[in-house]
């Protein structure tokens, strides 16, 4: 038997919810990339290793027994401004699977052809995107954060038109669901009720079931999606991560990040940074994703209000509550985050200052972010003396100042310079999907059917705080001619 044991919750749902609608066929498709481990803790069922059938099975060509093939609709703001019809305009979810943890898991088909959400686009994607987004979901997961992941990656052996014709790729994506703030939008903008009332109880009985019983659900549904999100944005910020496109649309109520298109992780720090090439303003800088947070909650909170309460004034205050409780969840959060970077279990009331004035520090020296806090599990030994360390700043005077506060607050901990070290090495990765390698691995790719610097890249991310030195040295900051400073989206 080949395939996996579906069981199709979303697809029971009204037709409402979705379109039924099958992957377009393509011509020749060959495989990348196959995730074993992920296929394993989803049940696959068949022969892994037959690089043929798979190509198959994952470009779309040869269906699952028991899968149920729709393309999703919703809304979303994107970059402000709603559109009330969005949809799964290239991508086809193949149906869900359990895992054996319990654990429900959707296998979705990204770049799989046109859908009836598609409008005038073709619904195929670029192979660049889909190596971008196989290499980046999988290190976030190595990385311990919430996302989607990636299960396989082919080529279709055809050929996509975009500002050049460019080689064909589809993505095999898992998530724990793709039910976004904009599904919620999308009804609420008809106001539909019913498939509103229907849809949060799925969400319930699918991500938050303690809370089934709660006197009011769509209350605590609230609360939970609210502190998802607002840890999932510190983890963000704490690794130097940059979404880059956070319209409602591409926000999980799951709390998993999703979209990977004009992503990107910092090299040198500074919180003004934005490398989408359609984001002139700077809507999604590094500095503005706790505010967009929580300004795409307070999105999420207006589509439930008919459900919290039938009174319009008590729904608006009680929702209103949560959103501002937003701030609170998220500062603790990103307090505990940059804490643990820093080697610091005590809790001293001074932490935040002594955190800010680092990072005030690295943007006026254009510090790289990964490389700093990589630096410290060998600078806590002698923080003002710590060579490494010293190098990435112009001049010592900068660093030996704020080392030597640092090295007083290390006192207060209860345990010894040798051990926190050690837990710094978990903590602070020392490696990450630098854009100037994605982009080498995709040219690779495109251009000569040259997988090598992909596969190299999956290997060195999916252990991001154990490489070698020669991995390091490959995986370092970029030279100036091989700075990326725009990302680009992959529609």
């Amino acid at each position: 038997m080949t395939g996996f044991l579906f069981d199709n919750s979303y697809a029971r749902l009204p037709e409402v919810f979705f379109r039924t609608c099958e992957p377009t066929p393509v011509a020749a498709p060959a495989l990348i990339r196959f995730n074993h481990a992920l296929a394993a803790q989803l049940g696959y069922q068949g022969d892994a290793d037959d690089a043929e059938l798979l190509a198959q099975i994952f470009s779309g060509n040869q269906l699952l027994a028991g899968s149920r093939p729709i393309a999703t609709a919703y809304a979303g703001h994107q970059f402000g401004g709603f559109n009330p019809r969005l949809g799964d305009g290239r991508a086809v979810l193949l149906g869900e699977v359990v895992t054996a943890d319990g654990q429900r898991r959707d296998i979705q088909l990204k770049g799989a052809g046109r859908t009836p959400f598609s409008r005038g686009g073709d619904g195929r994607s670029p192979l660049g995107p889909v190596l971008r987004e196989y290499l980046v979901s999988e290190a976030m997961h190595a990385l311990g954060v919430a996302t989607t992941r990636a299960l396989a990656a082919v080529t279709t052996g055809e050929r996509v038109y975009r500002d050049k014709p460019l080689p064909g790729a589809i993505l095999t994506r898992v998530a724990a669901s793709h039910i976004r703030v904009g599904t919620f939008q999308f009804f609420a903008s008809q106001r539909d009720i019913d498939s509103l009332k229907a849809l949060a109880d799925h969400v319930i009985e699918r991500h938050f079931a303690g809370i089934s019983g709660h006197a009011q659900p769509y209350l605590a549904l609230l609360q939970q999606v609210v502190q998802k999100q607002a840890e999932l944005i510190a983890h963000w910020m704490s690794l130097g991560f940059i979404h880059g496109v956070m319209n409602t649309d591409n926000v999980l109520v799951s709390g998993e990040t999703i979209d990977y298109g004009p992503c990107a992780f910092m090299d040198s720090f500074h919180p003004e940074t934005v490398f989408s090439s359609i984001d002139a303003g700077g809507r999604y800088a590094y500095q503005m994703q706790p505010a967009v947070g929580q300004w795409n909650m307070a999105r999420f909170a207006e589509t439930l209000l008919p459900l919290i309460a039938a009174d319009q004034d008590q729904a608006v205050e009680q929702a209103t509550a949560v959103i501002r409780d937003f701030v609170g969840i998220y500062d603790a959060a990103w307090l505990r985050c940059f804490r643990a970077k820093l080697g610091l279990r005590a809790v001293q009331s001074d932490d935040r200052q002594l955190i800010e004035d680092l990072l005030d520090l690295m943007a006026q020296h254009s510090v790289d972010f990964t490389l700093l806090f990589r630096s410290l599990q060998d600078a806590v030994l002698a923080p003002q003396q710590a060579v490494q360390t010293l190098a990435l700043f112009h001049g010592a005077s900068a660093w030996q100042g704020w080392a030597a506060r640092w090295s007083q607050r290390l006192e207060l901990e209860q345990q010894t310079p040798e051990q926190i070290a050690a837990g710094l090495r978990g903590i602070n990765p020392a490696v990450i999907p630098r854009n100037h390698r994605i982009e080498q691995a995709i040219q690779a790719a495109s251009e000569g059917q040259d997988f090598s610097d992909f596969q190299r890249l999956n290997r060195i991310l999916s252990s991001p705080f154990l490489v070698t030195d020669e991995d390091a040295q490959w995986m370092g900051p970029p030279q100036p001619s091989e700075k990326v400073c725009k990302t680009f989206c992959g529609t």
